[in-house]
């Protein structure tokens, strides 16, 4: 943790600790200033080398991932578009067809979030007309955790257009 924000945390739980209510240690700010504290205090946190892939706006389920990374409880599904695009996502270790599908489904909704892109995304037909596969194999049963296919941390997953069947 960095120390101007160690800092500022003790001197919060002194203020607290010496009976002095929040509000007549400070005043109050406006919420847009809150907002920019925090993006800054945010900001130095991300710095840190355990967080520092993350990006500026982060959010707290994006913190919890990387953390789970670091100890071992998750790991990284790099999902290989048509385009060329890779996207690592993050599931737990024991996560099944179903997690991933979801972490897909954040990582994208974040993305375009991020970049002002589309708004709304039909997951159902997406999920109709792609689908994902493993070394050659589909990845049919949403039931089926990621294990039984072989998948590991840092596989890559291919995220295609299904066949039409005749």
């Amino acid at each position: 943790m960095d120390g101007n924000v160690k800092a500022e945390y003790e001197t919060e739980l002194n203020i607290q600790e010496c009976g002095i209510k929040e509000e007549d240690a400070e005043e109050e700010l406006p919420h847009a200033e809150v907002i920019d504290i925090f993006q800054e205090g945010l900001a130095m946190m991300v710095q840190d080398p355990l967080l520092c892939d993350l990006p500026i706006q982060v959010t707290l389920e994006e913190i919890n991932s990387q953390i789970a990374l670091e100890f071992g409880q998750a790991m990284t599904v790099r999902v290989c578009k048509a385009d060329g695009e890779v996207m690592p996502v993050v599931v737990i270790q024991n996560a099944t067809v179903l997690d991933l599908k979801r972490a897909i489904q954040r990582y994208i909704q974040l993305k375009h979030q991020r970049e002002g892109g589309i708004q709304h995304i039909s997951w159902k037909y997406v999920w109709n007309t792609y689908q994902l596969s493993f070394s050659g194999e589909k990845l049919e049963s949403d039931d089926k955790s990621l294990r039984e296919y072989g998948i590991k941390n840092r596989d890559e997953v291919v995220f295609m257009k299904k066949l039409k069947k005749k």
